[in-house]
């Protein structure tokens, strides 16, 4: 294990948080490392972070609980048993109400920032312009964060501080990976709300994205779905959830990268209205460890 980065100070809320011991409120992202790395996997959990800094509470015009809407709370404890099957798992420490690494770096809205952002920053971006850029503005539900406008340095400030070493660490990560194995499959590890997905008819207990067979090998997206419907889920496919930015981004089959996103449907594993597990969690943890283990009889010959 080991951390990334040296951010400013962290206020660790662990009396709400749950914050599991081993993960660290001083640095932007921590790194999980396998002894001996035996599957050509990553997984990642961007938007499972639970240290809120002081910054963040203190320009909110929301408490401290609110802010945690936009949370994929857990996911990082969901899939914490792939060190030990082989594979590295990278969790991000900050919140993603705080800076959202599933964006491009300078999706910015200028609407919620004081001076001028720069010459390439992406202010035409729909996500960014919804309140969901790399610096949100409005947490799960379109609820504003902010009482004021945020100075632009804060925001870069931001973005070179957690953004910038949390993307670093994963690229190293897929790039080591590639080396050892002749591709990597990063796993892009979500959560979504319990009701977005419902309907009268039945449950959609996981969305799989693959950016519509764009992001990884066919392969791969059947083997997960596979994974999952014996274990008894019925996955999804791209329709809400597609993917992301580090599913389009690093999602990139003729260099040998194939990114799949997963979305977890909350319901299976906490009570959303207080933040925290319930009794599935357990069983849902135990069975992200089958999948992850599973990885091993995994053929990867049409990804290499």
């Amino acid at each position: 294990m080991h951390h990334i980065g040296a951010p400013d100070s962290l206020r660790d809320e662990s009396h709400m948080n749950l914050m599991p011991p081993e993960q660290s409120t001083s640095t932007p992202a921590t790194v999980f490392l396998p002894q001996c790395q035996t599957l050509p996997v990553v997984f990642a959990s961007p938007h499972s972070g639970r240290a809120y800094p002081d910054d963040l509470v203190s320009q909110a015009r929301i408490d401290a609980f609110a802010l945690r809407a936009s949370e994929d709370a857990f996911v990082d404890r969901l899939f914490a048993a792939a060190p030990q099957n082989g594979a590295p798992l990278l969790c991000a420490n900050f919140p993603r109400a705080y800076v959202d690494v599933n964006r491009g770096a300078l999706e910015l809205d200028p609407r919620m920032f004081d001076g001028p952002l720069p010459d390439n920053a992406d202010i035409h971006s729909m996500r960014a312009l919804s309140g969901l850029g790399s610096i949100p503005r409005v947490v799960s539900g379109g609820v504003e964060i902010y009482k004021t406008r945020l100075p632009i340095a804060d925001a870069l400030h931001r973005i070179n501080t957690y953004y910038t070493p949390y993307h670093a660490a994963l690229q190293k990560l897929i790039d080591t990976t590639r080396d050892q194995f002749g591709y990597c499959i990063l796993i892009d590890c979500h959560s979504m709300p319990g009701d977005s997905m419902d309907s009268a008819q039945s449950r959609v207990d996981l969305v799989l994205g693959d950016c519509y067979g764009r992001s990884c090998h066919p392969a791969l997206t059947r083997f997960v779905d596979e994974c999952f419907r014996d274990m008894g889920y019925r996955p999804a496919y791209n329709d809400p959830y597609a993917g992301g930015y580090c599913t389009r981004h690093y999602g990139q089959p003729d260099q040998h990268v194939h990114t799949l996103q997963i979305e977890i449907n909350r319901a299976l594993y906490m009570e959303e209205e207080t933040l925290t597990p319930h009794r599935g969690f357990t069983l849902l943890r135990d069975q992200m460890s089958r999948l992850i283990e599973t990885f091993h009889q995994f053929d990867g010959s049409p990804l290499e």
